[in-house]
């Protein structure tokens, strides 16, 4: 049986919590992940931590209690011209993967975030799939200036 828990600023679980979930996206997002240290921040984000806007993190459990998905969505504070929430992040145990948890985790997303929701994929993720069979479109390309 799997259960869907969310949290936010409201219910802030505690570190050694937060730091379960860090590890969890960083081990399962795999190369299409991030550092530690930036998964970290937009847990931080979505915990309303440091005057940051918020959001929420919503993880799966199975039936004896391990986390098996994790999805992070954060509020922009913006609408129409940009999405009012990013889903940043969306992870499954592999152990798991291709049973519908997924699905199940952006269904629950998608109900809990009002207003639009933009996210960001790699080319070469087939998470596309998912998201696409759950509304969301390509609507623009990317551009990045990074500066270190």
């Amino acid at each position: 049986m799997l259960t869907i828990h969310k949290i936010n600023k409201f219910n802030t679980p505690a570190d050694t919590q937060i730091e379960q979930y860090c590890n969890f996206l960083y081990q399962h997002l795999e190369q299409y992940g991030d550092k530690k240290e930036d998964i970290l921040k937009a847990i931080h984000y979505a915990l309303a931590k440091n005057d940051k806007p918020g959001g929420f993190i919503l993880y799966a459990t199975d039936s004896n209690d391990n986390i098996v998905g994790i999805a992070v969505l954060l509020d922009t504070l913006m609408d129409g011209f940009i999405p009012e929430h990013i889903l940043v992040y969306l992870a499954i145990d592999a152990s798991v993967r291709g049973q519908g948890l997924g699905g199940q985790l952006l269904d629950r997303v998608k109900t809990e975030a009002k207003g639009s929701i933009a996210l960001h994929v790699d080319r070469d993720n087939p998470a596309q799939n998912l998201y696409e069979r759950k509304g969301f479109e390509k609507k623009y390309i990317e551009m990045r200036l990074t500066r270190e």
